[in-house]
């Protein structure tokens, strides 16, 4: 299987019984605390907020909002696992579906990018699996150059919208004409082989590329535009990164080998397995790791837990502390968001019976 799609694989995962018994683990002791705002949801994985409002999707492609008394329907999109989404400043939610089809495929309604309009349908803004098919990652590894599996949206103020492709290991800018650009494109890094990954996998400690997988896109308060990434197969624990974008910019490389060059920088290292990014307040970014063991080892069969990190700004346009929120609280999170006080929520798990939580730190 190639290494740019094993998220979908991932994904693919829901459709068996035995992925997971979803629940909360142990408290962790670090003086945060979670509070349930919606419950009983099928697989929450995307969040936004607008207002007093916060609104989230779950498995079938249904998006909610919820003011804290009435939860009311936003729209829905093709389902089987839930899209990203954001809403932008004025109130307008997208929703992102993915590209990740049983055989690899593009499903009917995926790899989209859609505007919801409530009591109505949705409105298909972009077709990025198209877009992707012409525009291929001249950086691919494994499979197909041209596949396309969305997974990270976010809805700028000026109408237009970032969309992060985990296959296509870039960001996209979507207009509300379906006019796409590519933002920035993110280069492999090599990575150390972990071991325990099995006889087919190189010998531990082996260095091989392994691909970027562009999962999630937020805009920080300094208005910069922020991606993370899952790291492809070998997953290796502590190599994915968050880049730091140029608002505005066309054609940019994130390179790990050179990451201090050009309009995209690299802004934080040492995370596993990135699934989204929030920004926050005061440079402030929330970051949801999806297991804390990297996704390749929960696919194996290993712990579910995943982590959600404040990451403090430092100087020079890098990052500064990180501090883990709700430790060993989370299974499988999906998605975060920031709240105009600065509150934030956090969903998961992804697969199964969940919730959309707000994060008291």
């Amino acid at each position: 299987m190639g290494v740019r799609t094993r998220i979908a694989a991932v994904a693919a995962l829901a459709l068996t019984a035995t992925v997971l018994v979803a629940g909360q683990a142990e408290a962790g002791g670090n003086h945060s605390s979670l509070k349930p705002v919606a419950t009983g949801l099928d697989g929450p994985r995307g969040v936004s907020t607008y207002k007093d409002k916060v609104i989230y999707s779950v498995t079938d492609g249904s998006v909610y909002a919820t003011d804290g008394h009435k939860t009311w329907k936003l729209g829905q999109v093709p389902g089987g696992f839930a899209p990203a989404i954001d809403t932008n400043k004025w109130g307008t939610t997208y929703a992102l579906t993915g590209g990740g089809g049983p055989e690899g495929d593009t499903p009917p309604g995926g790899a989209t990018l859609f505007r919801l309009r409530p009591g109505k349908s949705p409105v298909p803004v972009a077709d990025i699996g198209k877009y992707q098919s012409h525009d291929p990652d001249p950086y691919n590894l494994a499979d197909p150059p041209t596949e396309s599996n969305p997974f990270g949206v976010a809805a700028l103020r000026d109408g237009t919208v970032l969309v992060a492709d985990a296959a296509g290991n870039d960001l996209l800018r979507v207009w509300p004409n379906g006019k796409i650009q590519t933002v920035a494109r993110l280069k492999p890094r090599v990575v150390k082989t972990p071991a325990g990954l099995g006889p087919e996998a190189p010998p531990a400690g082996t260095m091989i590329p392994a691909e970027a997988v562009a999962t999630s896109v937020t805009v920080g308060s300094d208005g910069y535009w922020y991606v993370g990434e899952l790291r492809g197969f070998p997953a290796t624990p502590g190599t994915s990164e968050i880049w730091r974008i140029k608002p505005g910019s066309v054609g940019a490389v994130c390179d790990p080998v050179k990451p201090n060059k050009g309009n995209c920088k690299r802004y934080a290292d040492g995370y596993t397995s990135i699934v989204d990014l929030a920004g926050g307040p005061h440079g402030k970014l929330a970051v949801v790791q999806l297991a804390r063991e990297s996704w390749l080892k929960f696919e194996m069969g290993g712990s579910t837990i995943g982590s959600l990190y404040l990451q403090y700004p430092g100087k020079g346009h890098r990052a500064g502390y990180k501090r883990e929120l709700v430790r060993g609280q989370l299974n499988l999170p999906g998605g975060t968001a920031f709240n105009r006080w600065g509150q934030l929520f956090v969903a998961g798990p992804v697969f199964g019976p969940g919730a959309v939580y707000r994060v008291k730190y």
